[in-house]
């Protein structure tokens, strides 16, 4: 055979990685389908994580006209609401749904074949976008359409990544509940960090109405940063300098936090 007809092949790299690429993006797709129904049938947890942030703008600022009708405190009250929303997906759809899928058999068998946790992880970050978007959309269309709430075209993208550096503290806090507790003592401490952090972090009342102490205290909890941020950024005020710091230190806390749990919880049960 001449050397014309001696057929060439690509490095091994090149020959797999499209076809691992393609089958990981579908791994990852269905894990998280299948994700999102298990929860979706669960109809209080879907109220409590999308539904409760818009309620809280129908009820409580909405008939009262001299907030809905100011386009900064309508602007920041739908910013703290939407911090709530995003602290209750990273705390409940990642820790205590993590939480029960360890509990069952079904998680324990997933967690031994050969793809790895890559795609049920990935597949389970989609799945909480998806919920933190059921949180927000009607959230931001009430706002929108009851009140005099703005967010100008130039700061969408900039409150879309103030939304994501939000999260990530209460995401890094979720996993590391879900790796490290059991599912009943997962729900009781979701919802001790939730609402004493939600009402501490000014997402329900402004800080400003705080006593002294409380507001001082305040300024150190993540959920009081992220709303510092992501209130300056859909209102134009100045962002404290301390809401950053706060939020990389509790960041790479709970980070730190997340992986221990999950070593551990590998380290245990898959020795």
């Amino acid at each position: 055979m001449s050397i014309a007809n001696t057929p060439t092949y690509a490095p091994r790299s090149q020959r797999t990685s499209p076809v691992v690429s393609i089958g990981a993006v579908h791994l990852a797709a269905l894990h998280s389908r299948y994700q999102f129904l298990e929860t979706i049938r669960i109809p209080i947890a879907v109220v409590a994580t999308t539904v409760f942030p818009a309620l809280s703008l129908l009820f409580f600022v909405i008939p009262q006209a001299e907030l809905a009708s100011d386009p900064m405190i309508a602007s920041a009250a739908a910013a703290q609401l939407s911090v709530f929303a995003i602290m209750s997906v990273c705390l409940f759809n990642f820790g205590v749904a993590i939480a029960e899928d360890r509990a069952m058999s079904w998680d324990s068998y997933l967690r031994t074949l050969p793809a790895g946790p890559g795609p049920r992880f990935t597949g389970r970050l989609l799945n909480g976008l998806a919920f933190a978007a059921m949180g927000l959309v009607p959230l931001l269309v009430l706002a929108a359409a009851l009140t005099e709430a703005t967010l100008p075209v130039s700061r969408i993208a900039a409150a879309l990544l103030a939304c994501i550096a939000t999260g990530l503290p209460f995401l890094g806090l979720g996993l590391a509940i879900g790796h490290r507790l059991s599912s009943k003592a997962s729900l009781g401490v979701a919802n001790v960090l939730l609402l004493p952090m939600a009402f501490a972090g000014g997402l329900f009342l402004p800080p400003e109405l705080f006593p002294h102490w409380l507001e001082i205290a305040s300024r150190f909890l993540p959920s009081r940063a992220g709303r510092d941020l992501l209130v300056g950024t859909v209102t134009g005020e100045d962002i404290p300098l301390l809401a950053i710091v706060v939020l990389l230190a509790w960041t790479g806390f709970a980070v730190g936090l997340a992986v221990l749990a999950f070593r551990r919880d590998e380290g245990q049960r898959f020795r």
